[in-house]
This record gives structure tokens, C-alpha cells and sequence, in this order.
């Protein structure tokens, strides 16, 4: 996994990113059958469940498919490319590209009571502090996405501006041990605002995907709601479909 330190994540993970890599390889060629869950286990020194655990992920990366009375059959990569980020993932740009290539610059931290509209997203009342958050987050050194979000203070407490900087969720999930269970996600298309032009790089008129988000815990407490804008040119959104019948 480009970006990341392969030895730090937990085994699944390990196994998830070289079976991914063979993947993307053709180590695995595309319309192929994976070894059995056995096999892997066996190469890999792990349990079953721990290649269970990484076969779900890639499944649900839809780099492989799970047949039943066949096996485990390799997709490959179809139409995503490095710029795309699967619209049912909702844990992260650091995650998605790795944390070596994304960096944060904060445009605004802020603490406030919510709006009726933040607080209907979150189900929170009127005094329920939230932390007001903009972010540009950058990969390579390029712009590629203005993040405008919040989180209940109460929450996701003690956040500071060497967090924002890095992964906000890498915080959440590893610092606070909270795990996430979904999001809804709405994306639109709009055109550019001044911030966009400003900050993105983007002329008057340029079309923007704008993502609307409530990301809720394994609890079903809604942690988070964000809206973020990228430039259409720099970054799409794929959608798996499988017929699980």
C-alpha cells in the first residue's frame, strides 16, 4: 500500500495490501480464482478469519468477487484510476492515497453551537458545541479538495492543529478507538465558487463534484457531517453494483 507502512497495520490489513498489489500486478490475472482460503492462510502464517477479513475488504473494493459454489473470482481493476476514490468509502483521503502524499492546510478551526441544519445532520440540540473545520487538502503538493467539516466537541475531543494537519480519522480510529459503521453520501455537480478559484485552482464556470456526508459509529451516533468540492477534472467517483442472486 503506496504511502503507508505495510509492518505498522493490523495482519488483515498486511494481507489485504500484497494480495492487492498482486492484484494490480496481474500476479492474480483478471477473470482468475484465488487459492483458497486455506492456501492463504497457509502461505500467509494467519487464520482463516484474518484472510476472511482481508478478502471482505477487497470485495468491497471491488477488486474481487465472491461466488458462491465457485471461489473467489479476481475483478482486477476495471475503470477506477489513482484520481478516483470509490463512492462507498468514507474512510479517508490519507487512507485512499497514503499518508506520504497528503497533506492538510487548515483555513479554518473553529469552535461554535451548531445551525438547525448541523444539527439535524448530527441529531444534536442547539447548545452541543461542534468544531468548524475547513480544510484544502493537497496531494503531491496539488490542490485537490476543500473539506468544510464538523464533529461534536464531545466526541472527538482535544483536537489541535498538528491532527487537522494529518488524518483526522487516523486520530479517531487509533487514538480514540471509535470505529466507524457507514455513511450516507449525496454528490452533486455545481459550478465554482471564489473559494474553488481561489484555493483550487479552478476558472469561473469550471464544473465542481461536491459530496455531502453523515458518517455515523458502530453506536449509530452521527459523528460527522461534511461537504467537500473538488475540480470535476481532478477527481470522480465509482460506484460498485454486484448481483449478489
Amino acid at each position: 500500500m503506496e504511502g503507508i507502512n505495510v509492518v505498522s497495520l493490523p495482519k488483515y490489513q498486511q494481507v489485504a495490501a500484497t494480495m492487492r498489489k498482486r492484484i494490480k500486478e496481474h500476479a492474480y490475472a483478471p477473470k482468475s480464482l484465488l487459492p483458497d482460503q486455506n492456501t492463504l492462510a497457509k502461505e500467509f502464517g494467519v487464520s482463516r478469519l484474518t484472510i476472511k477479513k482481508a478478502l471482505d475488504g477487497l470485495a468491497q473494493e471491488g477488486l474481487i468477487y465472491k461466488q458462491s459454489g465457485v471461489g473467489t473470482v479476481v475483478l482486477g481493476i476495471a475503470l477506477e484510476n489513482g484520481e478516483d476514490s470509490p463512492a462507498e468509502r468514507f474512510d479517508g483521503l490519507t487512507k485512499l492515497v497514503g499518508s506520504a502524499h497528503v497533506r492538510s492546510k487548515i483555513l479554518k478551526f473553529d469552535i461554535t453551537f451548531p445551525s438547525p441544519k448541523v444539527q439535524k445532520q448530527l441529531v444534536i440540540g442547539p447548545d452541543d458545541p461542534v468544531y468548524d473545520i475547513r480544510r484544502l487538502r493537497l496531494i503531491d503538493g496539488e490542490p485537490w479538495i476543500i473539506e468544510h467539516t464538523y464533529f461534536r466537541v464531545k466526541m472527538v475531543p482535544n483536537l489541535t492543529h498538528k491532527i487537522l494537519e494529518h488524518s483526522i480519522y487516523a486520530y479517531i480510529n487509533n487514538d480514540l478507538h471509535l470505529k466507524f459503521g457507514g455513511a450516507y453520501r449525496r454528490i452533486g455537480a455545481t459550478l465554482t465558487t471564489q473559494e474553488d478559484i481561489d484555493n483550487l485552482g479552478g476558472k469561473e464556470g469550471e464544473p465542481v463534484l461536491q459530496v455531502e456526508q453523515v458518517v455515523w459509529l458502530t453506536t449509530g451516533q452521527n459523528i460527522e457531517y461534511s461537504i467537500s468540492r473538488n475540480l470535476a477534472r481532478n477527481r470522480s467517483y465509482t460506484v460498485l453494483d454486484i448481483n449478489q442472486n
